[in-house]
């Protein structure tokens, strides 16, 4: 999907005040705990096993009572990576302290051949 210029550069404002982690990161430390903020219908096609998912429409809302603790290591994705990081900003402003972003999101897990989970 093409994102609109206004888009990726909130996007891009927000970079520097998240952290995101790759694919293999999360692999290799899997203390997260993974929240997949797509759409429903993006969810009930396919994703990444063991996710939960709170979508990016509603994280904000839902997260404390999911996750009371903020101290709860998160990790989430998206299609690309842009939600993901928006989500993970919002809920570091909330007070969540253990909050990573997977780079590329979906697409990058997809593009290394990893297992997917089904709606």
């Amino acid at each position: 999907m093409k994102h609109n210029e206004a888009f990726k550069s909130l996007v891009e404002s927000i970079l520097p005040h998240i952290t995101e982690i790759t694919v293999e990161q999360y692999q290799s430390n899997q203390q997260y705990t993974l929240i997949d903020v797509r759409e429903d219908h993006e969810w009930s096609v396919h994703h990444l096993p063991q996710a939960k998912h709170l979508g990016k429409g509603i994280i904000e809302r839902d997260i404390e009572t999911h996750f009371p603790d903020r101290q709860t290591p998160l990790a989430l994705y998206c299609g690309g990576g842009y939600r993901s990081a928006m989500a993970a900003y919002n809920l570091q402003l909330m007070g969540y302290t253990h909050v990573v972003s997977l780079a590329g999101g979906f697409k990058a897990w997809v593009d290394l051949q990893l297992p997917l989970a089904k709606g």
